[in-house]
């Protein structure tokens, strides 16, 4: 898969679980893609929030993992 098709495929992930976010009043954008490794940027109220490492793990990556199963970690950009 190119880097281009990755990214597509990753942006339909967080296309799934963006709804969950913005209800909770904040939102998520890829950052980039490098060795398999998704990075992510959180905005809004999940930026500050204290389980967003939870939410990272076992909802965005679960789902990312899903759908792109060569991805092999999500982290947060800082």
């Amino acid at each position: 898969m190119t880097k281009v098709e990755l990214i597509n495929e990753i942006e339909k992930a967080l296309e799934e679980i963006r709804p969950y976010l913005l209800a909770d009043g904040g939102n998520i954008s890829l950052v980039d893609v490098e060795n398999d490794i998704a990075t992510v940027k959180l905005h809004g109220a999940c930026k500050g929030c204290n389980i967003n490492h939870l939410t990272l793990k076992y909802g965005v990556e679960a789902i990312i993992k899903k759908h792109v199963p060569q991805i092999l970690e999500v982290v947060e950009f800082e």
